[in-house]
């Protein structure tokens, strides 16, 4: 090879068994950390077998978050998970659906580019996943591309990415791809028993579509005995240094430690013919799980927000308090608020116990009311605060109406003939009819005024957030509001759009336009999270003097 050739990839694909909420992300990301950590390059990617073209317009309840990248697409959460473990920035390339697929694909015989062929499942969609699925590898910049396949296998819709990878996998040959299965051995306490013809089932299923997994990880309660292991090892056609054990563990971060324990990186590394001596470097990896499991402080914090039957529906939120929480050496309580639920009458009874509340992000009028009570609650007791997004919108609502005075204010979004349009349709969005993908996504710049709480926070004036909004301040009313004490503190450069608002006079209240919880990683917590876990412990600490 040519001193300048760039570098070809390997390809691992990680696929699931028995049942759907295995991890197979934590999975694919804990090996990734395993690999970055002995010095190679690492990328991840996820296709999901639905026919959204992104997840964009799903219902939270229906699959969680929307996680958004840098480039602006609209993703998949275990995208969120990939970033957190690797500390590393995807792209839309990291997540396709079958939408996108058959999208791609009508759209070029719309346009004659199969001549008047007959389009078919194989080969025409299975060379667009295989396409899809590539086209990282292909860029040079990765030595490995991980691919976590979505659903379970069996499911209708996931056979053609099952397909898919059949090929690539006779294409490159054995050593430059790699099969991983995630399966379920289960624990009968009526039998005393973990039983493994679940997962012979599921192998079996994947070989009659003609893949016979490298690897296997079993998902388990309880530790595998060599007398199993081999069993599985011999039923399911793989060497028994090939069955490995995923016992449930306290916290995902455990997960890479774990499947060092068990070898799982040095096996992939044989399998695919990686020469590779190098350690796993994991110290600053332990160092944060030492701080996260040895607190020294505890605070409570409220987290109000709409959809919070559903915690994935707040997953990046969560997982940020957590980073936060072990910067500070702080063990973060997070109390689900549905803001359904909040009224004037019950807001001293579900707020005055907290040490902070973040109102969360979210779309649509119900729980608004709700959100605007816990911020005027808190605005008037000092408590700390952060507003994420709608939750700035909020903040921005309820100053208007409680200090300002104008009755009826609100935001365009729920209240077209309001008299007070404080919060208000972006211009570049009064055109757009279509949903998915129109938003303002992604990344955009952010300039912070010097000596505010943000400046403070952040050490810099220039910054990037990312995105995911229609709706914005209305700066008509900004004057009104900093003669008021509310202040814009970051503006976006080019459009003066306010992306930060802040009260001056108040221990911690702080808004933003963008989601901070999207940047948070385990080596590289975001500082707005970080300050906000810091003021709840300041707040506690007082609180906690005064009651002694």
């Amino acid at each position: 090879m040519a001193a300048n050739a760039p570098k070809t990839a390997k390809y691992i694909f990680v696929t699931g068994g028995v049942t759907s909420s295995l991890g197979k992300g934590i999975i694919a990301s804990s090996l990734a950390k395993l690999l970055q950590a002995r010095g190679l390059s690492v990328t991840i990617q996820k296709f999901d077998p639905y026919i959204n073209v992104d997840p964009g317009t799903l219902n939270p309840y229906e699959h969680g978050e929307c996680y958004v990248t840098d480039d602006g697409a609209e993703t998949d959460l275990d995208l969120g998970h990939y970033e957190r473990f690797l500390n590393v920035r995807t792209s839309q390339a990291n997540n396709v659906t079958t939408g996108r697929i058959y999208y791609n694909v009508i759209m070029r015989e719309r346009r004659g580019d199969f001549l008047g062929r007959t389009v078919q499942v194989v080969p025409h969609i299975t060379d667009e996943i295989k396409k899809n699925m590539m086209l990282l590898g292909e860029s040079g910049d990765y030595d490995v591309v991980i691919t976590e396949i979505g659903g379970c296998v069996g499911d209708i819709e996931s056979l053609p990415f099952i397909e898919a990878v059949r090929q690539i996998k006779f294409e490159l040959g054995e050593k430059d791809t790699l099969i991983i299965h995630l399966t379920l051995i289960p624990y009968l306490s009526s039998a005393g028993e973990l039983k493994t013809k679940p997962t012979q089932h599921s192998v079996r299923m994947l070989q009659e579509a003609g893949i016979q997994p490298d690897i296997l990880v079993c998902r388990t309660e309880h530790p595998l005995p060599d007398d199993l292991r081999k069993k599985i090892a011999l039923f399911c056609n793989v060497q028994i240094n090939s069955v490995i054990e995923a016992m449930d563990a306290e916290t995902i971060y455990d997960v890479p430690l774990l499947m060092r324990k068990e070898r799982l990186d040095q096996r992939a590394l044989y399998m695919l013919d990686i020469y590779n001596d190098q350690d796993a470097d994991l110290d600053s990896w332990k160092s944060f799980l030492s701080k996260l499991k040895n607190p020294s402080d505890s605070v409570r914090i409220g987290l109000v927000g709409k959809y919070v039957e559903l915690h994935d529906a707040y997953k990046s939120i969560v997982e940020s308090f957590i980073h936060a929480g072990a910067m500070n050496e702080c063990k973060v309580h997070i109390e689900w608020i549905h803001s359904e639920t909040l009224t004037p009458e019950n807001a001293l009874e579900k707020l005055q116990n907290l040490d902070g509340v973040l109102v969360a992000p979210g779309f649509g009028e119900r729980g608004i009311d709700g959100k605007i009570e816990a911020i005027r609650y808190v605005r008037e007791k000092g408590i700390p605060f952060f507003g994420i997004c709608l939750g700035m919108q909020m903040a921005v609502i309820e100053y208007a109406r409680n200090v300002l005075g104008m009755e009826g204010a609100h935001s365009f979004e729920m209240d077209n003939d309001s008299p007070h349009a404080v919060i208000h349709l972006m211009a570049d969005q009064k055109n757009v009819e279509d949903k998915g993908g129109t938003m303002r996504l992604g990344a955009y710049d952010c300039k912070i005024k010097k000596d505010s709480l943000a400046h403070k926070i952040y050490g810099k004036m220039n910054i990037s957030e990312r995105h995911r909004h229609r709706y914005e301040f209305n700066n008509e009313y900004l004057k009104a509001f900093e003669e008021a004490g509310m202040h814009a503190t970051g503006i976006n450069p080019k459009n003066n759009l306010v992306e930060m608002v802040e009260l001056t006079e108040h221990p911690f209240f702080i808004g933003v336009q963008f989601h901070p919880e999207l940047r948070s990683t385990v080596m590289s917590p975001h500082p707005l999270f970080v300050h906000f876990v810091k003021a709840a412990m300041e707040y506690s600490l007082k609180k906690r003097a005064v009651h002694q």
